[in-house]
């Protein structure tokens, strides 16, 4: 499912860049101008992320933060134009999980999101062995076996065959999946996918043209096959 950014500042150019740009990436985006309005649309829609400005009318970031941490514990990233360390201090003391200067740039910002999420999601372990059909993946030792002959991958290969397995029967987006062997995903590789599973499917399918593991959803991206 995918995850809901609650983007909040009082320049419209800043809130339509972010809006575009997320929502590219993949992200739901809900957007407000002020302290006031994003604390009404924060329990409302209980985003997953806030992006949040400091200085703004009617409430600003800090006083937004002491309100709404009383109520949720929501990853934060404060953004402003402020660089002062007394800013910093404070939006650490309060709860941010990290803090971007303006101006910054979008690919930058939109890493930051992923690591955010990525640091503050991880409630469960990831199993360390994954086993299914005649795979295993082992992560500690970074081995592949097939029916308990070893297949050497290259890492964005094990990586990828990692995040298939964990989840099997999921659809992934090309996206999610080159999220899963980079730090952030841009849209004009996300094809380089394709020549991932490509290269795949010839080390782990007994024919590559009919796979068992490695499913296509035509329009959509791929999923590891439920079926054992």
């Amino acid at each position: 499912m995918a995850k809901t950014i609650l983007v909040v500042d009082d320049e419209k150019r800043i809130l339509s860049l972010l809006e575009a740009y997320l929502e590219q990436q993949g992200f739901v985006v809900k957007t407000a101008t002020d302290g006031r309005e994003a604390i009404f649309i924060a329990r409302q829609e209980k985003p997953d992320l806030i992006i949040l400005d400091i200085m703004m009318p009617e409430m600003d970031g800090f006083e937004f933060m002491r309100q709404h941490r009383k109520e949720r514990e929501t990853p934060i990233i404060l953004l402003t134009a402020k660089v002062e360390e007394d800013d910093k201090v404070i939006g650490l003391e309060l709860g941010a999980d990290d803090y971007v200067t303006k101006p910054f740039s979008p690919r930058e910002l939109t890493s930051r999101v992923r690591a955010v999420l990525r640091r503050t999601g991880q409630t469960l372990p990831k199993a360390e062995v994954l086993r299914l059909g005649g795979l295993t993946l082992d992560r500690d030792s970074h081995l592949v076996t097939l029916d308990e002959s070893i297949v050497d991958l290259t890492p964005s290969e094990f990586d990828l065959l990692a995040a298939l397995m964990s989840a099997p029967g999921r659809t992934y987006t090309r996206l999610e999946l080159l999220d899963q062997i980079q730090d952030t995903a841009f849209v004009g590789y996300a094809r380089t996918i394709d020549v991932h599973i490509k290269n795949l499917r010839a080390k782990i399918e007994d024919n590559p043209r009919q796979p068992r593991y490695i499913e296509t959803v035509y329009g959509v991206g791929y999923r590891f096959s439920a079926r054992e």
